[in-house]
């Protein structure tokens, strides 16, 4: 996260009933939530934030691990048939759902079911419908402990793909889930806090979940050990992070997942605050709608790129923390090489050379952005000054987070600062913008060729050859520049000394697993 612009906008009443110190037993654990979640429903009407809650309740088959690969967390082994379209899932015995229930194969299947019914409305049936790049033709119980998916296709992304935070892990659901009616009810998942109450706008209180069954070992990403070591996570909406870091340092927030950047260099010296500072592989940028009679224009969208001075940006709205990254690779990425470093540099007499080409003539460019995500946020002012300089008539709009993310779907905008949660691979991170813009409006680069690429890419496994998919993947990205890509996110987790265990992570998720706090 970085400095934050905004001012406060809980009003008083609101942050004393959220904060107000009350006789809190050592095993409840506060955190600060940035913005009231938009479900508890797994993968439904999600963001970023909400994720971040709900992964608490639910679990995959497989999750992420520390080094970005799709790793065993319902699933006690994988299989992969030798034409790459069978999947073999055993699962784990000993798992239970918050209710009691053992996990069986049935609940796997019935759990895919529910996802891929579009009344669902699942955050990524398209990625497995056939609309995306793979189909999953069938979800059967070979028996209670063996699921198989079978694809139309191979797909080296496959794991990957059911692992995505943004899919809630494709986290396993017991029936009870929904009421009889088929309506949702509550997530009754496997994870290691079960769900308590959500009182909107204020919080939203999860339990431990005692018969929680543990795997052994470290901490692994979102895998590993996952013990509840606390008796209640309190998850607390405190949208001003200076609110939040006030709330820290007087004890009544224990966890603070994202300060500000600015804020860092003083928590360090601060005794009763610990830190945990962390790049992640989440994606900060302007994305453009290659659609707009005005931004349809490649060289005026090349002509936005050369204007902007990212390293000095970048600096600015990280308080010289991040730097600048012009790749949808992340830099955290193993195929994050030489050719990834390429980028259209900084050239304002380049920039109005190809604005003269355009034949622009002042048009107003609307940009949005929102306040809840400052990083955000700071990088649309700095950049609106830098492409006004170039002369370049940008306005922006302040939006709600959620308006600005139903505008976002729907493909309706001009420019947008837009921050992307994190996907682990490359082909991942492409495909979180390339894609039919009839089919899903949401993307942003639709390019025949560029999708045979991605395709590819998804279905190779050899590293050397899906590196040199990526080195053309970029190139070409920066000549159709559908976004200017900007710089990978940080995450600066502050903890009050009390707590012990926390470690921010490379998705910029919360992980409270493995979390304690001292009487």
């Amino acid at each position: 996260m970085i400095r934050g612009f905004q001012t406060a906008f809980l009003s008083a009443g609101l942050v004393l009933a959220a904060l107000a110190p009350a006789a809190v037993s050592a095993s409840t654990l506060k955190v600060q939530l940035r913005a009231d979640i938009r479900s508890i429903n797994p993968g439904v009407n999600r963001d970023h934030n909400t994720d971040g809650v709900v992964l608490h309740m639910v679990e995959g088959l497989v999750a992420y691990g520390e080094t970005s690969e799709p790793k065993p967390l319902l699933a006690e082994t994988v299989s992969v048939s030798e034409d790459g379209k069978t999947y073999r899932f055993t699962l784990r015995n000993g798992v239970r759902f918050h209710n009691g229930a053992s996990l069986t194969a049935e609940d796997v299947v019935w759990s895919w079911n529910r996802y891929m019914d579009p009344k669902t409305d699942w955050r990524c049936l398209s990625e497995f419908d056939g609309r995306g790049l793979v189909k999953v033709v069938s979800v059967t119980a070979a028996d209670p402990k063996t699921v198989v998916f079978t694809l139309d296709r191979p797909s080296a992304l496959f794991l990957g793909s059911l692992a995505r935070t943004d899919c809630a892990m494709t986290g396993i659901l017991h029936r009870d889930s929904v009421k009889a009616d088929g309506s949702f009810d509550k997530p009754i998942g496997t994870g290691p806090f079960k769900f308590g109450e959500w009182k909107r706008g204020e919080l939203v209180r999860l339990q431990r979940f005692a018969d929680y069954a543990a795997l052994p070992g470290a901490i692994d990403g979102l895998t590993g050990a996952k013990r509840p070591l606390v008796e209640t996570l309190d998850f607390v909406v405190v949208p001003d992070l200076a609110t939040a870091k006030a709330a820290l340092l007087s004890g009544d927030i224990d966890v603070v997942p994202d300060l500000a950047n600015a804020d860092v260099a003083e928590l360090k010296a601060t005794p009763s605050v610990k830190l945990s500072v962390k790049s992640h592989m989440g994606l900060v940028g302007l994305i453009m709608q290659t659609r707009d009679p005005v931004i349809g224009n490649v060289k005026l969208r090349r002509a936005i790129a050369a204007a902007i001075d990212k390293a000095e940006l970048v600096s600015a709205v990280t308080d010289g923390l991040g730097k600048p990254n012009g790749s949808v690779v992340p830099t955290l990425s193993a195929y994050h090489g030489k050719v990834q470093e390429e980028d259209i540099a900084h050239d304002p007499a380049a920039a109005r050379k190809l604005l003269a080409e355009a034949g622009y003539k002042g048009e107003k460019i609307v940009m949005l952005a929102n306040k809840r995500y400052p990083q955000s946020f700071e990088a649309a002012v700095v950049a609106q000054q830098m492409l006004q300089a170039a002369g370049i008539n940008v306005e922006i709009e302040v939006l709600e987070w959620a308006t600005q993310l139903d505008r976002y779907n729907k493909g309706n905008y001009q420019i947008q600062a837009f921050p992307y949660s994190g996907r682990l691979d490359p082909s991942l991170s492409f495909e979180s913008i390339t894609g039919p813009k009839d089919k899903q409006p949401r993307k942003l680069w639709d390019n025949p060729e560029v999708q045979a690429l991605l395709e590819r890419s998804m279905v190779v496994a050899d590293k050397a050859e899906r590196q040199k998919l990526f080195d053309e993947l970029h190139r070409r990205f920066l000549a159709d520049m559908p976004m200017v890509m900007l710089y990978n996110g940080i995450v600066a987790g502050g903890t009050a000394k009390r707590v012990d265990g926390y470690v921010s992570s490379l998705t910029s998720l919360p992980r409270l697993w493995e979390v304690s706090v001292a009487p």
